[in-house]
């Protein structure tokens, strides 16, 4: 019993630090100073967004969180490397 008590004490925290970050990513985002900043912060909010659906997931207990956090995650490689892409070579397809 102690394990599920330590845990509903520690998901508003994780919540609010996961929302916290996802703020300052999104700053960045908006404010980076050249192009592979804004990639990387566009990196890190794929992966905040990642943590907050599964930990959403963890706190419902629901499964279905789970595999939406995977798709974002297969969305988030995908974008990444096309803008990288973009960013080195001018176009993405060859």
């Amino acid at each position: 019993m102690l394990a599920g008590s330590l845990l509903a004490a520690v998901m508003p925290i994780a919540f609010a630090m996961l929302g916290l970050s996802a703020l300052l990513s999104f700053m960045r985002l908006l404010k980076g100073p050249d192009l592979p900043d804004r990639i990387l912060a566009l990196d890190t909010l794929y992966i905040n967004a990642i943590a907050l659906v599964i930990l959403l997931g963890l706190h419902l207990d629901s499964a279905l969180y789970f595999e939406a956090a995977l798709i974002i995650a297969v969305m988030g490689f995908v974008g990444t490397i096309a803008l990288s892409k973009y960013l080195l070579r001018g176009d993405v397809m060859e």
